[in-house]
């Protein structure tokens, strides 16, 4: 296989990636259309839109606990396609129950708790499955065109949803997803490359070993351990920023759903940005001044948030501006942060590191979303996002001890 053409030539990463072009998309309305279902079709408060974030991502965080030595010791492809099809089922009941008019807020957030839990254990795997499929070198390629499939999704997928929930309601455009997913487990399916052995079992293995190994792994890491720190600080500001963004822009500035949708597509043409980019940046700044200077950008233009008011066109260019620049660097920022990961650390502690990242950074999202949700209810939906916003300064200043580090690592830590 030639360099020129790198991972176009490689059928299996082809169908893996395949397995994403549409799920991505499909995802992206589900994410778009349960806090639509909660504001509009059922008239829900601020807090209960706070408990609904919460509950799509705290199962999630409880089962990375066990979820990472079950990945390292099983068949990758398999759970990928297992939890494609869990979704699918999950999603579909919303379209049901709303046909038969018994959709109810308490069948939302269950599905949106069983959702959560399936993309977790989907997101632990499919991290570590990568570095089994394709060579080491290979990693940041795939991980950018990966990363690029998402940023398409992004630009597609809440544009066309908003337009989908305005045309046939939320309700029914979920089904789109369902069918995503199923499209993934079909494109899964159909991976040749065999799986290398798994990690065997050991009988004097006890209740929480593996956890404590995911952890030892990643906090034992002087590279890693400073990038899951500033996450677990960014994942603060992700909770406040998921529990009140819908809210403020359909409520607080009065946005219609298709230019909420609108809205939400610029951040994808930022991420298909900085899909393109990260390399680039890497290369012309050094790897870890361009993670700190790229986490600085996502976060400090947070500030466009609350500070979007007056016409409408201002507040569509405040808004669209964020998207476009948050985004971007984000996305530039976690292709080489997850590379870096799949680089230093052994392939076989990779689903149980994996898993305690998962669990540190997602513990804290419900959380802040639940204090956010709240918050909003006792001071106002803009304050409580100005409180999110002033939270982003930390997670950059995090990352310095990783200034000096000028490339990616050649050998496994």
């Amino acid at each position: 296989m030639s360099e020129r053409a790198g991972l176009w030539r490689h059928a299996d990463f082809k169908r893996l990636w395949a397995a994403q072009i549409v799920s991505a998309y499909g995802s992206r309305i589900t994410r778009t259309a349960l806090p639509i279902i909660a504001i509009t079709t059922l008239d829900q408060p601020e807090a209960i839109i706070g408990v609904l974030t919460a509950m799509q991502l705290a199962p999630g965080a409880v089962l990375a606990l066990f979820a990472g030595g079950y990945v390292d010791r099983g068949d990758k492809r398999k759970i990928l396609i297992g939890a494609d099809l869990f979704r699918a089922f999950a999603v579909a009941s919303l379209t049901l129950t709303w046909a038969l008019g018994i959709l109810s807020m308490a069948h939302v957030i269950i599905v949106g708790a069983l959702v959560g839990a399936a993309s977790a254990l989907f997101q632990i795997a499919d991290t570590a499955y990568l570095p089994t499929l394709i060579a080491k070198e290979q990693l940041a390629e795939g991980n950018a065109k990966i990363e690029s499939t998402e940023a398409i999704a992004e630009i597609t997928g809440p544009a066309s949803a908003g337009l989908l929930i305005a045309t046939i309601g939320a309700p029914l455009a979920v089904v789109v997803d369902a069918f995503s997913y199923l499209w993934s487990a079909l494109w899964l399916q159909r991976i040749k490359t065999r799986a290398e052995p798994p990690v065997p079992k050991n009988p004097d293995r006890r209740r929480g070993d593996d956890i404590r190994i995911g952890m030892r792994a990643v906090f034992g890491h002087p590279y890693v351990r400073w990038i899951v720190i500033s996450h677990m600080v960014w994942s603060i500001c992700g909770g406040f920023f998921m529990s009140l963004y819908s809210l403020f822009c359909l409520r607080e500035l009065g946005l219609s759903k298709a230019l909420f949708g609108l809205v939400i597509a610029m951040g994808g043409i930022g991420s298909l940005a900085g899909a393109f980019t990260s390399r680039w940046l890497v290369r012309v700044l050094g790897l870890g001044p361009m993670l700190v200077i790229a986490s600085a950008m996502s976060l400090f233009v947070a500030v466009f948030i609350p500070l979007a008011s007056g016409s409408l066109a201002l507040v569509l260019t405040l808004l669209m501006a964020h998207q476009l620049i948050a985004d971007g660097f984000s996305v530039a920022f976690i292709i080489q942060a997850v590379t870096l990961r799949q680089t230093v650390l052994p392939k076989n502690v990779l689903g149980r590191a994996n898993a305690a990242i998962h669990v540190c950074t997602a513990v804290l999202l419900p959380l802040s979303a639940l204090i956010a949700g709240f918050l909003a209810e006792a001071i106002g939906t803009r304050e409580a996002v100005w409180v999110g916003v002033s939270i982003g300064i930390l997670p950059p200043l995090l990352l310095l001890p990783l200034w000096g580090l000028r490339k990616l690592p050649s050998e496994s830590a």
